[in-house]
């Protein structure tokens, strides 16, 4: 797949998405991003745009095909495009929209890992008047192969499919000692757990070998979280280290458990 996280001094000419959010304070982002954002960037917001919160499949469901491809025309983006995406930095929601834009097929598209303060740093033009780019019209060749519905995460569930489930929760989440916002603790069947948060350097994410350790290059790999959200960086940081064979289950843990049952404790 080639390199995902770029360092705000490699960054060269190309367009700027702002993906700037916070879970808890939900216009915080947005807030931001018209106070002061990187010159020539556009705003995606969480929930607004790179989710469809009409649908039923988890608590941050994936947009429809036509949703996405009509986002990513009326951005004036081309496929041709380098795209720089930042949010806050060690956040989730700049991998949230890389990984839209890769299941869009478009090449040449990049995490500035340490966000908008590293930009910043770098020396980008930071404004807050927002510039609008002309409409683009897209022919999307759509990489069906990365993404991941509940249907497929049964098969491998129930051992039809061969392939590893990667939980990005918390440990005391996965093991279903504690569930602060499911209405159901504990783990889809099967799974294995890596908590996102320990790839974690300050403001910035970084693979380490506890990592590169618990999932091998050569296995089929479902990611998964709680609402699919905080899988997208643990999804961006595998494929950086160069795994090929990876599907993110958008759904994840909150669409699972509408439906089918869960695991508790620790599987090895």
């Amino acid at each position: 797949m080639g390199k995902v996280f770029i360092e705000a001094t490699e960054v060269k000419e190309g367009r700027f998405i702002d993906a700037r959010f916070h879970l808890q304070e939900k216009e915080w982002g947005k807030s931001e991003f018209s106070k002061e954002h990187i010159e020539g960037a556009i705003y995606w917001d969480m929930e607004q745009d790179l989710s469809d919160l009409g649908k039923p499949d988890g608590r941050y469901p994936m947009p429809s095909k036509e949703q996405l491809q009509h986002l990513f025309e009326q951005s004036g983006l081309t496929q041709e495009d380098h795209i720089y995406i930042y949010d806050q930095g060690g956040a989730p929601f700049a991998a949230r929209a890389w990984w839209m834009l890769q299941f869009a097929n478009f090449a040449n598209v990049f995490i500035v890992n340490g966000g908008f303060e590293a930009l910043t740093q770098a020396g980008f033009n930071r404004t807050n008047e927002v510039t609008n780019y002309p409409t683009t019209s897209l022919t999307i060749d759509w990489r069906d192969d990365i993404y991941a519905n509940r249907e497929d995460v049964k098969q491998i569930v129930d051992g039809i499919e061969k392939a590893v489930l990667l939980d990005a929760r918390s440990a005391v989440r996965y093991r279903g000692e504690q569930e602060p916002i499911d209405k159901v603790a504990g783990h889809i069947p099967t799974a294995i757990n890596f908590d996102w948060e320990q790839l974690k350097e300050g403001n910035t994410l970084r693979a380490n070998a506890e990592l590169l350790q618990k999932v091998q290059k050569n296995e089929d790999i479902v990611v998964y979280c709680g609402s699919g959200v905080t899988a997208s960086p643990l999804y961006a940081i595998l494929a950086d280290a160069n795994y090929e064979n990876l599907r993110l289950y958008v759904g994840s843990f909150s669409d699972w458990i509408t439906q089918y049952d869960v695991e508790v404790g620790e599987n090895k």
